[in-house]
């Protein structure tokens, strides 16, 4: 695994899809907008909140550019946090290695596909 990658995609995650004990539309702004039905106080709860400049472009290549195996492992990773290891590994169908090996390249696909648009 990348790093880099990991801390972003671990900041992506909480951002469009919420983090563990999340409401239903994540942490995003408009989902929280949408759980409180337009009546949104912003707290200081737990440092600096700030939101990765990167999540929606991370969202359309997680789920239009990769391939159907490295989303997978992706989500298994990032987004499921009622799961045990070997449960993810598992739904995606193999062993650990191969599940970390997928991963890795996964973010290899993502960081270049960033590097892409932001050229």
């Amino acid at each position: 695994m990348i790093p880099e990658m990991d801390e972003m995609l671990q900041l992506w995650a909480r951002d469009m899809h919420g983090g563990i004990g999340a409401g239903g539309s994540g942490s995003s702004m408009l989902g929280q907008l949408m759980d409180c039905k337009g009546e949104l106080i912003r707290s200081s709860r737990g440092g600096p909140q700030m939101l990765l400049p990167w999540s929606a472009d991370i969202e359309l290549i997680v789920n239009k550019h990769l391939s159907w195996p490295l989303a997978q492992v992706v989500r298994e990773h990032y987004l499921n946090h009622e799961s045990v290891e070997r449960q993810k590994w598992a739904h995606c169908g193999c062993g650990r290695t191969q599940f970390y090996a997928r991963l890795h390249s996964a973010h290899l696909e993502v960081a270049g596909m960033l590097l892409e648009r932001a050229a």
